[in-house]
């Protein structure tokens, strides 16, 4: 009797497709850095709307996320999310909790 083969990865089943959004109708380009990406600046670019929002739908784990976005080169803390935590660098991540 084997089990081996009746073992399934849990990971993709797990994955929540979360969306995040950012309103800035002037920018050039919006990208999402997070605990889920190692802060990498240029990975996740968001895609602008008709009205200025720029979205992006992502596969996560369940688990809490440390994200800001990056704006035209610049850090900006999400306007509408609830909950922040101080960074290393005196400014704030937001947190996303994924269940």
């Amino acid at each position: 009797m084997t089990t081996a083969s009746k073992k399934k990865p849990k990971v993709s089943q797990s994955l929540k497709q979360t969306e995040f959004s950012f309103l800035a109708p002037e920018a050039q380009g919006v990208y999402i850095g997070g605990s889920f990406n190692q802060w990498n600046p240029s990975s996740h670019p968001l895609k602008r709307d008709k009205k200025g929002i720029w979205k992006i739908s992502l596969p996560l784990s369940p688990g809490q996320y440390e994200y800001r976005f990056f704006v035209d080169g610049e850090w900006q803390t999400d306007p509408n999310c609830p909950t922040c935590v101080e960074n290393p660098f005196g400014t704030l991540n937001c947190v996303r909790i994924v269940e």
